[in-house]
This record gives structure tokens, sequence and C-alpha cells, in this order.
């Protein structure tokens, strides 16, 4: 891994072995000069500017998905290396945070009050980087954040449900599940999956969400690849019964570009439109939107 060419897009990383690392949100940026919020602060009330974006293992990931705006060539699908321990990788986040929002100190239009507790983050966002069920010791990680009194959301692809299941007893404030496909043909072209038993593995998990106090479904839709089949998306959102599911738009960002670019964004107009076809076909409701960052929200 190339850790001083992803020093330069603003990666940190913390530990003895540099498998972690904390990257500062835009919204962050965006939050801390009064210029908007991210959408999760909108839908589920955390505070973006006290948000910590994180990855437990950067480089560890078993999807080379097509919409992943990282470089996938950096990609290793099952761990094998040492493992740093979650207090360590926490604590040195928090610091590498607090050292990247130096700056906006002596900016003009910097909001001092949300400035000042940017370096407090009571929020993390386990989702900067790779597949982070594949950290071993995810539970004690989630463990740490809750006695910390901070909330999380942990990100994942649904391909590790042992480590889910793991979960169940030491739950995040929210886990999400990417479902970047409505059926297992339409996976393998999107997620070009580095395991054979990909979309099995991502079944098991869906089965276990309703476990969760709070779980997610989002859908990341990309204009003539997975954007289809709503109705299917539906079955699958119906069995699995999420409190919330998502519709998120592909965004031209990154690596991404390299594979797929502006043509493949949808708007958020045909975002809302998909979003009516899976209420129509299933007991969740549209109740929320940010146009701006072209996500609707369900909910049961």
């Amino acid at each position: 891994m190339d850790l001083e060419r992803l020093k330069k897009m603003g990666y940190r990383f913390v530990g003895k072995n540099k498998h972690a690392a904390v990257k500062i949100c835009s919204w962050t940026r965006e939050a801390i000069r009064g210029k908007g919020v991210c959408y999760k602060q909108q839908f589920y009330g955390i505070n973006t500017h006290r948000c910590l974006q994180i990855a437990p293992g950067v480089s560890y990931c078993n999807h080379n998905c097509l919409f992943c705006w990282r470089d996938t060539n950096i990609t290793k699908p099952i761990w094998d290396g040492p493992v740093d321990e979650p207090e360590e990788i926490l604590n040195g986040m928090i610091e590498e945070q607090k050292k990247l929002l130096a700056g906006f100190k002596g900016f003009n239009g910097t909001d001092m009050v949300k400035w000042k507790e940017s370096g407090d983050p009571n929020q993390v966002a386990i989702s900067l980087a790779g597949e982070p069920c594949l950290y071993p010791k995810l539970p004690e990680l989630i463990d740490l954040i809750n006695s910390k009194n901070m909330t999380s959301f942990l990100v994942t692809n649904g391909t590790i449900p042992e480590m889910i299941e793991t979960l169940i007893k030491h739950q995040p404030y929210q886990l999400y599940m990417t479902l970047a496909a409505p059926n297992k043909e339409i996976y393998k072209k999107t997620c070009q999956p580095l395991i054979d038993d990909g979309w099995e593995r991502i079944q098991k998990t869906l089965s276990l969400l309703k476990n969760f106090e709070r779980s997610v479904i989002r859908l990341t839709l990309v204009k003539n690849l997975n954007m289809i089949n709503p109705n299917e998306y539906a079955k699958i959102i119906e069995e699995s019964k999420p409190k919330f599911v998502e519709l998120k738009a592909y965004m031209a960002i990154g690596f991404s570009r390299e594979r797929l670019g502006p043509d493949y964004m949808p708007t958020h107009e045909e975002i809302k439109n998909f979003a009516k076809e899976i209420e129509k076909n299933s007991s969740y409701k549209i109740t929320n939107e940010k146009e701006d960052s072209r996500v609707v929200l369900l909910t049961a």
C-alpha cells in the first residue's frame, strides 16, 4: 500500500502497523464553515462537524465495485497482517483529526464553536475505505466507541455474515448494508467480487438485519448498471425488514471516474422516481430527501 500517495490525498494512518486511517469528510469541512451538513445529520440527527470518518483496514475489501471512489488496486480480499488494538486506533484517529482541522482556526468564515467541538468527535463513521468487517477486532472497536458515549455508523457490503452475527451482541448505533444489485447477475457485474459466494453471503447478512436496533439498507444506484428492477429491490427490502432504506445516487468522484464517470450519475429526480417505485412495491414510505446529495430516505 502506497502510504505516501494516500497521505497526499488526505489520509492519516495510525497505529503501529498503519492499516487504519482517518480522513476529513468534505461535509465536515462545510459544516465547520457553516455552509451545510451531511444528509445523515438531516436524516438521523448526528452532528456533521463532530463526525470522525475512519477505516480500520484501508486496503482490505473483497469487492472491486465499479462505483467505488477508492483506489481498488490496493485491495486485498483477506486480512494478511498484524492487527492493531482498537484503543490505539481510535485515540490516534481523534488526535490526527484535530491536527487536520487545526488550520480552520485562522480561516475567515469558520464557526469557532463548531471548530472547537470538532476536536471532540461524538460520532464515528466506519466507512472511509475497505470492508470494516474484515478487521478482526471490530466488536471490541464498537464496544470502545459505545463506552465513550459516541455513536457509530458501520457501513458493510454484507459479505462477512459471521462478523455481522457476532455484532448482534456488540451493536453499532446504526448498521448500514450496501445493497448494490437486485440479483446475482447484476451483483457480479457491479461489484466484481473477489470471492465466489458473495451473493449468498449477502443473503445471510440480509437475514440478520432484523436483529439490530437500527439498520439501513443503502442502494447505491448507478444509471445504466444497477438502477433497474425496483420491484426486485423492494422484495429484498420487504423480506429483510431494515429500519431505514436509503437510495443514493452514484457520484463520479475519486477513482470511480476512471471506471464510470458523469454519464452514470442519476439525477435527484431519477432517484426519487426510483424510490417511488420501491414505495409502491413495499410497506416503506418516503420520509425525507436531500437534493444536493441526491439521496432519498424511506422508513418502515
